[in-house]
């Protein structure tokens, strides 16, 4: 072996044992950080009893912000903030497992979501429905339920706003989902033999153009969920799903096309939904259910609140209220939190204007 060689052998040598010595590092701090959590739930179980919450959506925000503000690389902040979202998830199921219901069966966008927002530690459970993640949640059977509320392409989860009419629920957090659709093929399709393509409808229409371009006479099916849809398409002959990575996993599909999403920029947010409060974390949004009375103007004597109170509206909705025809309700976000006295002077403003009104949460704006 040449003298170079030599020398490198020895360099990557050194490197690993350096490696080696920075693992047990690693391994003793995660470990004593671990201790640490542990004798945070023995002091809020001593203080606050059977109430306790373990979980804090506001401190976790907080820390994860951090974590991204002092960061120098290589590794990048969403990345390195990914990793402590793994070790505060490992740290919290040591206090007490988080459950999280979801809406399922397993491999959907939303229990992607959920586990890119509490971790791989929760235990989280798939539901059949939208409504029944909010009844799992108000029975106390879950903490914590998430929910689609958008995508960027589609607009609006319907279901989702009319769940929170009859709800008191608290929105506690929120999530963005980059969505990659990939076209799905079981064992025994070929690409040239497809006839039906298997998806949930709002899937469907953001792979539109694709799915015109290249399998125009093909008939698509939509289905209860894209898992549902990856799940149907194993047993057949002649068909395909569009679904994402984690249900082309769970179901042992191939990839015949991937990231066939017509806009590049696709994704989805996500609601996570709980029973209490969330106190202000420093970057927070808020979310309000207003009705107004049918009056000329009333749409705008509500939007001049916002900007009266040089309050930034980042969301509005309206869907028809169940008091009556032709009456609609407005679902509206917006920057700040509840608590601050500048929000609640419009609230108690908005209070006043509307027929009725109901904070639908405080919570604080989305970081991975």
């Amino acid at each position: 072996m040449a003298q170079q060689e030599l020398g490198q052998w020895r360099d990557l040598a050194q490197l690993r044992e350096e490696i080696d010595q920075l693992d047990q590092q690693l391994q003793t701090l995660l470990n004593q950080r671990a201790q640490c959590a542990q004798q945070v739930a023995q002091v809020k179980t001593a203080t606050e009893g059977e109430d306790t919450q373990f979980y804090r959506p506001e401190r976790e925000a907080q820390v994860l912000r951090r974590i991204m503000e002092r960061n120098t690389g290589p590794l990048s902040n969403e990345e390195m903030a990914r990793l402590f979202r793994e070790v505060m998830s490992a740290c919290l199921a040591l206090e007490r497992p988080i459950k999280v219901a979801y809406l399922g069966p397993e491999g959907t966008f939303t229990q992607q979501a959920a586990l890119k927002h509490f971790g791989h530690s929760a235990i989280c459970l798939p539901m059949a429905a939208i409504d029944e993640v909010f009844r799992e949640v108000e029975a106390g059977s879950v903490d914590y339920g998430v929910v689609p509320i958008e995508n960027s392409t589609e607009g609006v989860i319907s279901h989702t706003l009319d769940s929170f009419m009859d709800s008191g629920l608290q929105i506690s957090g929120e999530v963005v989902l980059r969505i990659h659709q990939h076209l799905l093929l079981g064992e025994n399709t070929r690409p040239d033999k497809i006839s039906t393509i298997y998806s949930h409808a709002s899937s469907l229409a953001q792979c539109r153009k694709w799915i015109d371009a290249h399998y125009p006479g093909v008939e698509r099916v939509p289905m209860p969920s894209n898992a549902e849809a990856a799940r149907k398409v194993c047993g057949e002959w002649h068909s395909a799903a569009i679904a994402g990575d984690m249900a082309a996993q769970l179901y042992g599909l191939k990839k015949h096309a991937e990231n066939i999403e017509d806009t590049p920029d696709n994704a989805t947010r996500f609601l996570i939904i709980g029973r209490h409060t969330t106190p202000a974390s420093g970057e927070d949004k808020t979310s309000l259910m207003l009705s107004m009375r049918n009056q000329p103007g009333a749409l705008y004597q509500l939007l001049e609140v916002f900007n009266r109170h040089q309050v930034d509206m980042t969301r509005i909705e309206s869907r028809p209220s169940r008091s009556g025809a032709w009456n609609y309700v407005f679902f509206i976000d917006c920057t700040g939190h509840q608590q601050e006295p500048r929000i609640q002077t419009m609230l108690a403003e908005l209070g006043e204007r509307a027929a009725e009104m109901k904070v639908l949460g405080s919570y604080p704006k989305g970081v991975l």
